[in-house]
């Protein structure tokens, strides 16, 4: 038996590397006054379509989909935010006394799409979301929160891309722009793109096929047509980026590729030598009218995503060694019928008291626990042997001095405490 396609085991020595991205992840989080929010790993299928959008790739093609014992269309989540956004209009957060509501979630999420290095059909996503504020600052907050995670993991090769969608009049000229530009080649682009002309024409600048295409080239631009409110908007986030010292650049072609984006869009990619062709490590933008497509009040709101699985592409990429600290505090080290019965106590109660202690448990000889302790990269070694307990005794070894002192078993608790 094999892992399904498209996802993969996560050994030990693979593992910590996770934990330390997700403890750094969480405390930025917290810096940044974001808590935490878990959503179920399922949801109505209702909620992608009406959330997502139903002309998006991830609806068409990508959803894992399926009808429970009660004939219910139930989705593995494709993304985060449509859960948080349901989350908090069926728990009224948006009457909570504190506003903008502020949540960050880390989990697995699933799509079906062809397995390449960093994208799987189950992955692990980090995001944020701002919910309740229309300030310009706020939209810089979440662009800040997602630099800093690139930057406070140690990566620079980064580039950060920015993007007005406009408001609901704004996109209206431009998709009626977009039509009357692609319309006379419409039998020249891919099929996806002919739907899309009919339906969400602003997604066939992001399509991967015709980007080639000479009409891609001088395409309508969003800016062109972003009404007063609209481009003052945007020029209020740019001067809170510049303010922040945060750089950036404009590219009227990014779209992103979810319906429910409005004003703010943003992505940012990775310049490291050897990444690969898909560059982006994350992305994300404003989204002022899904609260509302959801059942909720009108409320404005942002966030971000990312790939944890890209994201340590980028730190490979860039030959980033996370200070993963893979050492044993000690090792329990046993001699004697007597003394193996007494190291299963000392082991306990050094763990109790919150020392990480590991011993034998395959009966191996005095100088191959030695060995195990040394594979293992234990700081101590914890000799016990039948004479040590005649005489309430402990050795206690330094293993990269190789120093070693008898201690009272009464006091090994305290004395270990005070070297580690």
């Amino acid at each position: 038996m094999k892992a399904p396609r498209g996802t993969q085991d996560l050994l030990p020595g693979v593992t910590e590397k996770w934990q330390y991205v997700e403890e750094k992840l969480k405390d930025l989080s917290r810096r940044f006054h974001y808590q935490e929010i878990r959503t179920p790993i399922f949801e109505h299928t209702e909620l992608f379509q009406r959330g997502v959008g139903d002309t998006t790739d991830i609806v068409q093609k990508e959803m894992y989909t399926f009808l429970d014992k009660g004939d219910r269309s139930i989705t593995l989540r494709p993304e985060g935010t449509a859960s948080v956004v349901r989350s908090f209009v069926e728990h009224k957060l948006f009457g909570a006394p504190n506003q903008p509501t502020k949540l960050f979630y880390i989990g697995p999420m699933f799509r079906y799409e062809r397995p390449q290095q960093g994208r799987m059909r189950q992955f692990v996503q980090y995001g944020v979301e701002a919910l309740g504020s229309a300030d310009p600052a706020i939209d810089a907050e979440v662009i800040s929160l997602a630099m800093s995670v690139y930057q406070t993991l140690g990566l620079r090769s980064l580039k950060l891309v920015i993007n007005s969608l406009g408001d609901q009049e704004s996109r209206a000229s431009h998709r009626q722009a977009l039509i009357d530009h692609f319309t006379p080649v419409k039998e020249e682009l891919c099929g996806d793109c002919q739907n899309r002309l009919e339906h969400n024409p602003l997604r066939i600048l992001d399509c991967k096929k015709d980007r080639d295409h000479p009409k891609m080239q001088d395409a309508p631009s969003i800016l062109e047509y972003l009404n007063e409110d609209s481009a003052a908007y945007f020029e209020k986030v740019k001067a809170y980026l510049d303010e922040m010292g945060i750089n950036y650049q404009v590219d009227p072609k990014l779209v992103r590729g979810l319906d429910y984006y409005n004003h703010t869009a943003f992505e940012i990619m990775s310049d490291a030598d050897g990444f690969g062709a898909i560059t982006t490590l994350s992305g994300g933008g404003r989204y002022n009218g899904l609260v509302q497509d959801l059942g909720g009040p009108e409320t404005p709101g942002i966030g971000f995503a990312l790939s944890i699985e890209r994201l340590l592409m980028a730190l490979e990429a860039e030959n980033v060694s996370l200070p993963i600290d893979q050492q044993l505090d000690c090792y329990v080290v046993a001699l004697g019928e007597t003394a193996n019965l007494k190291a299963a106590a000392i082991t306990n109660d050094l763990r109790q008291a919150g020392i990480q202690v590991d011993k034998d448990y395959q009966g191996k000889k005095f100088k191959a626990q030695f060995k195990a302790a040394d594979r293992l990269q234990a700081k101590f070694v914890i000799v016990l042997g039948d004479d040590e307990l005649a005489h309430n005794q402990i050795a206690v070894k330094n293993m990269e001095t190789g120093e070693q002192e008898a201690i009272a078993i009464d006091q090994l608790i305290t004395h270990m405490q005070g070297i580690l």
